[in-house]
């Protein structure tokens, strides 16, 4: 096992009997030492992109990575900052651009994520229990072949009409690294209830 990757999102399903459900695990083996690992696809900006040694042998060098910095396993829906790496990918839920009939549908980018990291152009990759097609979308869309297999038959077929409107350039996506949406003070979303007001003051 070469990571244990934690993808955290601040919305999902209430749960009545336990806590709710925040996060889905990805777990990346490899079968050997001889695996495929392209950092510089997925990197992220860093904090101090210009940031230089202060001493030493390589004072006025340089201290980091050009490209960016290598992301946490980690992937937060909120980059709270860049010190952490943590990667913007929200769940797919009734107003993303992405949401179909499927009740468990992942985003396009976070499978995206991870066929940049772990596959090259024209790898093969394979989906066992496909859905509506994102990790074949994902795949496709970063020039990479892609074998799906699902059971359901409608599943099978959005995923099929999601594929061709791929080709044709009409497949709705959210852009990989679009930041979240955050209201603003003036938002309604955003106002804390005036019972809650009241309650504090009273406090």
């Amino acid at each position: 096992m070469r990571n244990r990757i934690v993808w955290y999102f601040g919305h999902g399903l209430h749960a009545r009997n336990r806590f709710s459900g925040r996060y889905e695990t990805i777990l990346w083996f490899t079968k050997s030492d001889n695996y495929i690992f392209n950092l510089d696809d997925v990197r992220v900006p860093s904090k101090y992109p210009g940031k230089r040694h202060f001493k030493g042998p390589k004072k006025g060098q340089i201290s980091g990575n050009p490209k960016g910095k290598n992301p946490s396993d980690i992937w937060d829906i909120v980059v709270k900052d860049w010190e952490t790496g943590m990667w913007n990918i929200p769940n797919v839920k009734s107003n993303h651009p992405e949401k179909t009939t499927h009740p468990a549908q992942f985003p396009v980018e976070l499978v995206e994520r991870c066929v940049l990291a772990l596959t090259n152009k024209d790898s093969w990759v394979l989906d066992p229990f496909a859905g509506v097609g994102s990790t074949a979308i994902a795949s496709l869309k970063n020039y990479r072949n892609s074998i799906g297999i699902e059971k359901e038959k409608g599943y099978v077929e959005l995923a099929n009409e999601r594929i061709e409107k791929l080709k044709e350039g009409n497949l709705k996506l959210r852009p990989i690294n679009k930041p979240i949406h955050k209201p603003k003070s003036n938002d309604k979303i955003a106002r804390i209830p005036e019972e809650w007001t009241k309650l504090y003051t009273e406090a």
